[in-house]
């Protein structure tokens, strides 16, 4: 898939992750529409990056939300042929506390958002993509979804959110495996630690000693080398049912 062919919905889009995706696949001549919760930084950033890019305010665990927004996102760029999932919440919370035992409403919200989310999206998407006449490749689409490393070595206080991350994992090669047949690839993305928003948010000391934590190169992870991957996940046809851990060999400590 050429990059400049490319129209894509990309959750999670006003910032971060989703939004180095959008830039990088504006700047080569591509069609984005950024689903996000929040409106009014969904609507500034689709607005930045200029008439190639829309918005669309979507909460991801909504079911009716997302195959709405997915079927306008299809509609205004003319087609959809690729999702890029990179929504999601990260809140650490112990099994068992000092305030007592993680309450069940807190894991399943993780679960709804960076799981179910994932799935909506993908669904979504796959039947939009189903529907596109393949190209020279007899490529109809491509799926990519963010997992995190906390799905092979999650820390003290990620029972939660490694679960939701390790679901991502293991749903990538069954669903590649069914969509193969439509001409849809999907991958998986698990970044180590990146220079997010919330990881920005900390004091910069903070940032400092977790970039340190990364063996090479000893830094915060840049959004735009995730999105030079998911780029290259869009490019390369032989990338199918795979998770690429993005993390300069970082492997996490218990805590």
């Amino acid at each position: 898939m050429q990059l400049n062919e490319v129209n894509a919905v990309v959750t999670g889009g006003a910032s971060g992750l989703g939004h180095a995706v959008c830039a990088r696949i504006i700047k080569a001549g591509g069609k984005v529409t950024l689903l996000d919760i929040n409106h009014a930084q969904g609507s500034a950033a689709a607005a930045a990056l200029g008439g190639r890019a829309g918005f669309v305010a979507t909460d991801v665990s909504d079911e009716a939300a997302v195959d709405a927004a997915v079927a306008a996102a299809t509609s205004a760029m003319g087609g959809l042929n690729a999702a890029v999932n990179c929504a999601g919440i990260g809140n650490p919370a112990r099994l068992v506390g000092r305030n007592g035992p993680m309450a069940a409403s807190f894991f399943r919200r993780m679960i709804e958002i960076n799981l179910v989310g994932t799935v909506l999206i993908a669904k979504a998407a796959a039947v939009a993509m189903q529907r596109n006449a393949p190209n020279g490749a007899q490529e109809r689409g491509v799926i990519i979804m963010t997992a995190s490393v906390a799905a092979f070595d999650g820390q003290i206080g990620q029972v939660a959110y490694s679960a939701s991350k390790g679901g991502i994992v293991g749903m990538t090669l069954p669903m590649a495996r069914e969509l193969a047949s439509s001409g849809i690839r999907v991958m998986t993305i698990a970044p180590g630690i990146f220079a997010t928003p919330m990881m920005k948010a900390m004091p910069q000391e903070a940032q400092d000693s977790l970039g340190k934590q990364t063996p090479f190169p000893a830094r915060l992870g840049d959004p735009d080398e995730y999105a030079a991957l998911a780029c290259h996940i869009l490019e390369n046809a032989m990338l199918n049912g795979e998770t690429i851990r993005l993390d300069g060999a970082i492997r996490m400590q218990p805590r």
